[in-house]
């Protein structure tokens, strides 16, 4: 299986993926979506691994060197992350912090119930704490919105 980062159609401006051609670095179709309050969101699926996570670290650069200081990383659709995909997300979260910017996962609402893998892969490493987790892409871009607890 493959690793599929797809930027979500933008509702506010209409630009297509980050480098603007409406593809985003996984080659997958894309559209960065930026919604009014400047969240990018890019959703993750497939496998995370040594092989794919290159394409997901490229992906959130490609957002940050657009311009993009708030992503979220929809990662209900990956079914494995091995410790590549974990690092990948990690050093997401230090790029975002060094730019003073935000950092969102989502995970389903249902993945502490059903063990979602990345839910449990992360919790298996103690990281799981480091990141705002939140159960959908709604819930991620609304200032109010708490998130999950760890």
């Amino acid at each position: 299986m493959t690793l599929k980062v797809t930027h979500v159609t933008d509702v506010t401006d209409g630009e297509s993926g980050a480098d603007g051609t409406g593809r985003g670095s996984a080659g997958g179709p894309a559209a960065l979506r930026r919604h009014e309050d400047g969240w990018a969101v890019l959703r993750v699926s497939g496998e995370l691994d040594l092989v794919t996570s290159p394409a997901l670290r490229q992906s959130v650069h490609d957002v940050v060197a657009a311009g993009g200081h708030s992503v979220v990383l929809d990662l209900s659709g990956v079914v494995f992350c091995d410790s590549s995909g974990v690092g990948v997300l990690i050093a997401a979260r230090r790029l975002m912090r060094s730019c003073q910017g935000r950092l969102r996962l989502i995970l389903p609402a249902r993945g502490a119930a059903d063990g979602s893998h990345v839910n449990r892969v992360l919790g298996a490493l103690g990281v799981r704490r480091l990141f705002d987790v939140y159960p959908d892409v709604d819930a991620a871009v609304d200032e109010e919105s708490r998130p999950l607890s760890a």
